[in-house]
């Protein structure tokens, strides 16, 4: 199970970089939430619209390396954004629930980040 989990979050994470919406939808549950330094967005809709708002915002995103145990995924990837952010290393828990990601955990320094470019859908 756990490597067919590492193999949809890997799948998730290149859709995201080829800022591809539409196609996020599939890999979410329902009742998805993303826990995160700019909020905690619950529910399908809402956690698409937090990443449309992130997908506006970088330049690149690269996966550096990927982890997987039972029914949760680390993931360790660079985000590239407009100067003057830069490169922000980031690391993320997907938690995985009848094959689908339930939850999104993102660890990354918000600091950078301009409270206009940052989710006002908490």
């Amino acid at each position: 199970m756990s490597e067919k989990n590492k193999a949809t979050a890997v799948a998730y994470y290149t859709t995201v970089a080829e800022k591809r919406v539409s196609d996020l939808e599939k890999y979410l549950h329902a009742d998805v939430e993303c826990i995160g330094p700019l909020g905690h967005p619950q529910g399908k809709q809402a956690v698409l619209e937090a990443i449309k708002n992130f997908i506006s915002f970088f330049n690149t995103l690269a996966i550096r390396a990927t982890f997987a145990a039972d029914n949760q995924v680390m993931m360790v990837y660079d985000v590239t954004f407009p100067p003057p952010i830069g490169v922000m290393r980031t690391a993320s828990l997907l938690t995985f629930q009848d094959g689908l990601i339930a939850k999104l955990e993102l660890f990354f320094d918000a600091r950078p980040i301009p409270p206009w470019a940052q989710n006002p859908t908490e």
